[in-house]
């Protein structure tokens, strides 16, 4: 049996376990849960999918999604029509 466990790491190292993989440039929120677009508004925790890291080791794998944090400003650009 195949054991395959997905995580995100936060910026300052802390790993939480997440129910599946993730793609590279997703937004995502604190949970690990992709963010819809448009988004409703630029004042909210959201978090980036900067890189994909896979370890495979025997009965499975561990996939760790490693994040930055974006700020109000870069999240501008992901706004919807009038949001704000």
């Amino acid at each position: 049996m195949t054991i395959n466990e997905y995580f995100i790491v936060f910026p300052e190292g802390d790993a939480q376990e997440i129910p599946g993989r993730l793609r590279v440039n997703a937004l995502v929120d604190i949970n690990g849960h992709e963010l819809p677009l448009p988004l409703p508004t630029n004042k909210m925790i959201a978090f980036r999918v900067e890189r994909i890291q896979v370890k495979e080791g025997r009965g499975g794998s561990e996939t760790l999604h490693f994040l930055e944090q974006l700020s109000a400003d870069e999240l501008l650009p992901y706004l919807g029509k009038g949001a704000g």
